[in-house]
């Protein structure tokens, strides 16, 4: 983590991004998952990039990177969005969360060393770990392998997995674009690109979507709603593009071991959702995993200078 701005974002990134987990829940129970996550992303897409256009810098987009940005649109939001909601139809949601949520830092990082953005350490590796155990003593309670029984679950949890591995390939390759043209700029485009292309998904596939673009929602979806386009995306969406060019997909990638902690912690004031101890074990390893992979890069020179120091004062 390089300067304490960054830590900052950070923070306020694994704070909103676990509360949008209640915002969803509260929205997909009476609008289609599809539509409500296209509309979200298309308006503050709009939002965004009315900002972007209208201060100073107004680089013009080269062909290549055009084609780029299309790419990481549809793999950051389409390909993301549409199978994990699809897959959730099929698996519990405390399996689909486990699954999704070990497999976004793992392919991060994965996909960080493949272009030569990250560096492998065995921090790094121990943090994966430690992360991926937080997370299914976190959520054991709520899985139930029994659900998983069938082809359709098997199909379901592909999805779900292809959908980790599709947002973490799209946030690599959007690095470039970021440093070149801009974080609000590359923000509001890939939200206005790829959630145009999951609303035609969903028109085509979601049962009474096109009916309810046209009917007034009810008040608690259009409050999640609200939620996710104002703190989802203008804010925490914006600050994840921010921290994927400032510290790499690695360290940005470490929000998955935290906001579901928050989340959880939030599912027990808000919603009166069981206090187990054995999920506050498992909230403090994922927060000492993120703790880890943000500090993977200081914390070897750390210990070589207290080392040589305490040399000489020998």
């Amino acid at each position: 983590m390089s300067t304490p701005q960054n830590f900052v974002k950070f923070a306020i990134l694994c704070l909103v991004w676990g509360l949008t987990w209640i915002a969803v829940k509260f929205g997909v129970q009476t609008v289609p998952p599809m539509l409500f996550a296209a509309t979200r992303f298309i308006t503050a897409g709009v939002l965004l990039l009315a900002w972007a256009l209208a201060g100073k810098r107004r680089q013009k987009l080269e062909r290549p990177d055009a084609a780029r940005l299309v790419v990481v649109s549809l793999l950051m939001i389409t390909l993301c969005y549409g199978p994990l909601f699809w897959g959730m139809q099929f698996v519990p949601s405390g399996t689909a969360a486990v699954l999704e949520m070990s497999l976004t830092p793992l392919a991060l990082l994965g996909f960080g060393i493949a272009f030569g953005e990250e560096r492998w350490n065995g921090l790094r590796a121990f943090a994966m770990l430690l992360g991926a155990a937080g997370l299914g003593i976190l959520f054991a309670p709520s899985i139930d392998l029994g659900d998983l029984a069938g082809g359709n679950a098997m199909i379901g949890l592909i999805a779900i997995a292809w959908a980790a591995i599709s947002s973490a390939w799209g946030s690599v390759l959007a690095k470039p674009l970021i440093s070149k043209y801009g974080s609000t700029r590359l923000s509001g485009s890939t939200t206005i690109i790829g959630g145009g292309v999951l609303l035609m998904a969903s028109l085509a596939i979601e049962p009474h979507s096109a009916e309810m673009l046209g009917t007034l929602w009810e008040w608690q979806a259009v409050a999640g709603w609200l939620f996710l386009v104002i703190f989802g995306s203008l804010l925490g969406y914006s600050i994840y593009i921010q921290l994927l060019r400032d510290i790499g997909p690695a360290k940005a990638g470490s929000f998955a071991f935290v906001s579901p902690a928050i989340a959880v912690a939030a599912g027990i004031v808000f919603a009166d959702e069981p206090a187990d101890p054995q999920r506050f074990i498992g909230m403090v390893l994922m927060v000492l995993a993120a703790g880890t992979s943000l500090f993977a890069d200081d914390l070897p020179g750390l210990w070589t200078r207290n080392e040589r120091t305490l040399s000489a004062k020998k």
